[in-house]
């Protein structure tokens, strides 16, 4: 069976920690799109920092990476069950660094 959206919404919001705020939409292309911002921190225009990034992927596993930096960097006292995943985030970044450096 097949979990709906409202339910991934629930556990990436418990993975992610009392911090983020998780929300899923439905994509262009019919996928779910994952958006995380962080509770506390304040970009530009009084506007949330958001692990969402237009036209880069939103997935869970891109989203949640980038959400697991953020409290690493932001946040380094703050406990949330994504950051015993650090390191196989960390790993993925250099790959993808890696694939774009032999891309151009």
């Amino acid at each position: 069976m097949v979990a709906s959206r409202s339910a991934r919404e629930r556990k990436a919001a418990a993975q992610a920690g009392p911090l983020a705020r998780v929300r899923i939409e439905v994509g262009a292309q019919e996928q779910f799109v994952y958006k995380i911002s962080c509770t506390e921190c304040v970009v530009k225009n009084d506007r949330r920092w958001s692990a969402y990034r237009p036209g880069e992927d939103n997935g869970f596993m891109a989203a949640m990476d980038r959400w697991t930096f953020h409290l690493k960097e932001k946040h380094p006292g703050e406990q949330a069950p994504c950051l015993e995943f650090l390191a196989e985030a960390e790993q993925r970044l250099h790959e993808r660094r890696q694939q774009r450096l032999q891309e151009s």
